[in-house]
């Protein structure tokens, strides 16, 4: 099996040297123009690109190398940008590397296909990133799996309930990283104030934990979109 998210004549290489491998391409799915010409049978340019894979978000196919793709490229897979995300974070903690957003396709990809007992080499290429780009990206990982999120909880304007909140989510092993309060939510203040605190978690299992306790001690959690 050979994937490739860069073309060239490696296609049509591959193909002569091994006629039975299976040629994978890998496209952003924001920017998927070799899977729409393949599907027109022709080249076509796509009104729009969206993707942080920036250095794969092009409109248009080549027109001289699509005919070749067109004729070994057996499937094309696309990859949402959620999924670039995840690789990036993946490589970051567990391989310690920085690899950019167009190199991580072929990584991103093999969640969509079967890859258990075969061995299956990605070439993880570039590492242009800035600074700003990989902590929104980082960020971003962390929100999809439930490392970092954000609740809302309504509690009354009196002394000690900012205190017993906190209580119950550093019981939890909760780690606060921000807090907002809001006295405006309703015209009594007596009655609710709302508290949206930002928190890190070990993931899912433990972030699902703060909220039940929550829960059982009185409160209502919300989970609202984070902002950093």
């Amino acid at each position: 099996m050979h994937i490739w998210k860069n073309f060239t004549g490696v296609s049509t290489l591959t193909k002569l040297l091994h006629p039975d491998a299976k040629v994978i391409a890998v496209e952003p799915e924001g920017a998927a123009c070799l899977k729409a010409s393949v599907k027109a049978g022709r080249v076509v340019t796509l009104p729009a690109v969206s993707t942080i894979a920036d250095g794969t978000a092009v409109k248009t196919p080549g027109e001289k190398i699509f005919p070749y793709l067109k004729d070994n490229v057996d499937e094309i897979i696309t990859v949402p940008d959620e999924d670039l995300v995840a690789a990036f974070l993946d490589m970051v903690e567990n391989h310690k590397m920085i690899v950019e957003n167009s190199g991580l396709l072929t990584v991103a990809a093999l969640k969509q296909l079967d890859c258990e007992n075969k061995k299956i080499v990605c070439i993880l290429s570039g590492g242009n990133m800035d600074v700003i780009t990989m902590s929104s990206v980082v960020q971003q990982g962390l929100i999809q799996r439930d490392r970092i999120f954000t609740v809302s909880v309504l509690l009354p304007d009196k002394p000690g309930e900012l205190q017993k909140v906190a209580g119950i989510i550093a019981g939890e092993n909760g780690n606060v990283i921000k807090l907002e309060h809001n006295q405006f939510v309703s015209t009594n203040r007596n009655a609710a104030v709302e508290l949206r605190i930002t928190l890190e978690a070990f993931g899912t299992e433990h972030k699902d934990r703060i909220l039940a306790t929550l829960e059982k001690t009185g409160y209502k959690p919300r989970i609202v979109r984070t902002t950093l």
